[in-house]
């Protein structure tokens, strides 16, 4: 409560300062106000209009506006603790007022723009439509101090809004966030929460991702099954999970959506990702099943059949009761990640390719997705698909959601078909904020380069991505947020007004509003950033701490502590030459900003002595070149941190040179497995001995236990361990699964060794 008061009070501070509380002072620049996202055109006044309990509201008679200056009302009902009136008779004589106005002529403004003037005397917002008044009145919300979204009253606030002048509206017609309920299921108020975040930011689509091969969350009456068995899953530890929304409970989150202009775009996944409803109905297979709804992340081989009729009839009952849910002109049916594995050994897949005479799979997914569009079409509906859909031939009127790169937005777009926007470089936001910061998504620019204007024309606009792999619903908060206001930013603000600082101020000023709508934001960045040197010639590792962002304070422990405002004020270097963990903690403003980073220093018989290999680490990931596993650093839980080194299919050998004779008694290697990206455990270890280089001897093997279906990231140490032995050379042969296993999304991809560190004592 203390930070959240005290970063109140530097942003009323800092706006009095900058926009000049007295009359006579100079407006001020336009680059200042912390509006998010920023304006098209902005021009400071002098002076400011204060709202009081004189004050009242101007509306024409009309639902939408009115309802518009009623939510109004009852911010300041709520948060200042008086009442405003609202006035449909606009004769006689007014002061202190707020003018709403509609004025459908207004064609400069379009669907969603409007105009904001403010004088000393009085507010007048302009707009085309419902639409553009309901963003103009947000505009008005992030001009007022951030108090104006209290629950409830509190301590006196004047309530004042610099004058201005404000021509806006958005350069992209689509402006979306994905929220995947399909992998973790979200409260239905978590996504009415979120649909108010969305318009509070000016955007306007929420794509909602509603069923997946770890369950299905969409009731469908004419197939029970679905939510029966489809939307609950057994955990590793038996432990039951999952949830559905009822159609009464989708209607709800619809309907709360129109009022805030927020368009609900439901994704029902096809033919792939389809697991939790092939659990439900296994004969819509190619197999028959039986299924169990996924545990597992990733890709999965099961997926609907294509030479059926009968799948293709489950679906369309599916979407006829979707239609009536979701009025929505677009329908998002997935079509990414969806392997060809069991099509290719299916009779009635191969006879389906056969009778249609097409020349392999990729056509017949094609098939699969122009089949269901021609059925959405003749419902008045349109479909949009992940930008696999390109592949085997485009449906007729598919609009492509281009998530790898920016080439299918290029290729849809020259084909003469809408694109949407959203690549995992810069709108993935489950991505750490290590590899998707906020300047990374800042510097996202939605037109792909080098499209002529009717072809750029064509981009409708982008989304950010909120997948749930390892995102439950009370970690969404954090992941989100701040990025977004970065993305809704690219979205509706120019783009010649593109400039991270004054965002990256703004965003600091609008973090107190974030707190009192009681967002749980994370980091902007990486909040501390490791650095490790080691130096061969003195067998030490020199750490430098980075922080991610301006204003940061870092602390670091080397005892086994969690590091706290107490513990050591990191200002230079830390050598480390004994075996330690030291963890880094930053701090801002006194209170722990982002999570902790650790790293590990680990001495022992082979620190940097020679090491040669019979097989080549991958050059993507090289943890560190020739001295990578003898320099005494260890990795983290992300195969991403640079202190791993990986091996794609090969298993690893080498050879260390410990320099002259030494009593061994034990070698064990540190091991990662990350099942997502293919990386797996090696099946063993061996180790051999030599005093000469030449002849070497067996000194032992061992495996581990660790299950290979594993979800969570584990680190495993393997260890060989026997009498003492004299030697020079020890050998290291760690064995490679070779390919994922036939379980495996990837089943038959090359799989992956990743090891950090070889140690011999």
């Amino acid at each position: 409560m203390y930070s959240c008061l005290k970063r109140i009070l530097y942003v009323l501070l800092w706006t009095s300062i900058l926009s000049g509380t007295n009359h006579g002072q100079a407006p001020l620049k336009s680059e200042n106000y912390a509006l998010m996202p920023y304006p098209a055109s902005l021009t400071a006044l002098d002076g400011r209009f204060i709202i009081d309990e004189e004050t009242s509201i101007l509306v024409d008679n009309e639902p939408g506006v009115i309802s518009i200056a009623e939510e109004l009302a009852a911010k300041f009902k709520l948060a200042a603790g008086f009442s405003i009136p609202i006035r449909t008779d606009r004769s006689g004589s007014h002061k202190n007022f707020i003018r709403l106005n509609l004025e459908p002529l207004r064609s400069d403004l379009g669907e969603e723009g409007y105009q904001l003037e403010v004088t000393r005397a009085a507010i007048h917002l302009a707009a085309a439509t419902a639409h553009g008044l309901f963003y103009g009145w947000q505009t008005i919300r992030q001009l007022l101090p951030p108090q104006i979204e209290r629950s409830e009253p509190g301590p006196p606030v004047q309530w004042s809004i610099p004058a201005l002048k404000i021509i806006d509206n958005p350069r992209f017609r689509w402006r979306g966030m994905l929220l995947d309920c399909g992998r973790h299921f979200m409260d239905k108020e978590f996504v009415k929460r979120y649909i108010d975040l969305l318009a509070y930011h000016k955007m306007n689509v929420l794509h909602w991702h509603l069923t997946e091969d770890q369950g299905w969350r969409i009731q469908i009456r004419k197939y029970p099954k679905l939510t029966e068995v489809g939307a609950w899953r057994t955990e590793e530890d038996g432990s039951v999970y999952g949830g559905y929304y009822t159609q009464e409970d989708i209607r709800e989150v619809v309907a709360y959506a129109e009022k805030r202009f927020v368009t609900v775009v439901p994704e029902i996944e096809l033919p792939g990702h389809s697991v939790a409803a092939l659990a439900s109905y296994p004969q819509f297979s190619c197999t028959g099943g039986p299924f169990e709804v996924e545990t597992r992340w990733g890709v999965h081989a099961d997926i609907y059949c294509a030479g059926n009729d009968s799948t293709f009839t489950f679906l369309e009952d599916v979407f006829t009761e979707v239609l009536e849910l979701f009025p929505s002109g677009y329908i998002h049916i997935g079509g990414d990640e969806a392997p060809k594995k069991r099509w290719q050994n299916c009779s009635k897949c191969q006879q389906r390719i056969k009778t249609e005479a097409f020349k392999d799979e990729h056509e017949l997914q094609s098939y699969f997705i122009r089949r269901i569009e021609t059925f959405l079409n003749q419902h008045g509906r349109r479909i949009i698909g992940w930008d696999e859909i390109l592949e085997g031939g485009l449906a007729p009127n598919a609009t492509v959601q281009s998530w790898r790169g920016m080439d299918g937005a290029i290729a849809a777009v020259r084909a003469g078909h809408n694109a949407i926007v959203s690549p995992t470089s810069h709108a993935y936001l489950d991505a750490d904020v290590a590899t998707v910061d906020l300047r990374k998504v800042y510097s996202f620019e939605p037109i792909p380069h080098g499209l002529n204007e009717e072809e750029a024309a064509l981009i409708m606009g982008g989304e950010c991505n909120m997948w749930t792999e390892r995102a439950p619903q009370e970690r969404v908060d954090s992941k989100v947020f701040p990025r977004i206001l970065a993305m809704s930013e690219r979205l509706w603000s120019p783009k010649s007004l593109r400039n991270f600082i004054p965002f990256h101020n703004r965003v600091q000023a609008h973090y107190p509003r974030l707190d009192l709508l009681g967002v749980r934001y994370g980091a902007e960045s990486k909040p501390v950033h490791i650095l490790a040197e080691f130096d061969s010639q003195q067998l030490q590792c020199r750490v430098n701490l980075q922080a991610g962002e301006p204003g940061l304070d870092l602390y670091y422990t080397l005892d086994g502590n969690s590091p706290d405002a107490l513990s050591t004020h990191y200002k230079n270097a830390v050598l480390l030459t004994s075996r330690v963990e030291l963890k880094a903690q930053a701090f801002r403003q006194g209170k722990p900003y982002g999570e902790m980073s650790t790293f590990k220093f680990q001495p022992h018989k082979a620190l940097g002595k020679p090491l040669t290999s019979d097989t080549v680490y991958h050059a993507k990931y090289p943890g560190g070149g020739s001295l990578g596993l003898v320099n005494g650093i260890r990795g983290s839980k992300s195969y991403l941190d640079g202190r791993w080194q990986g091996y794609e299919e090969i298993d690893l050998s080498c050879i260390i040179d410990l320099g002259d004779l030494q009593q061994v008694s034990s070698v064990s290697a540190g091991f990662l497995q990350d099942i997502v990206p293919w990386i797996f455990l090696p099946e063993s270890m061996g180790v051999l001995l030599s005093t000469d280089g030449k002849e070497f001897k067996f000194a032992g093997r061992n495996g581990h236990t660790i299950s290979q279906k594993k979800q969570s990231v584990t680190i495993e140490e393997i260890s060989v361990e026997f009498e003492p032995t004299p030697a020079r050379y020890v050998k290291i042969q760690a064995k490679s699964v070779g390919r994922c296993p036939e379980w495996h999304p990837g089943a038959g991809g090359k799989a992956w060794i990743f090891v950090d560190e070889i140690i011999v004592n």
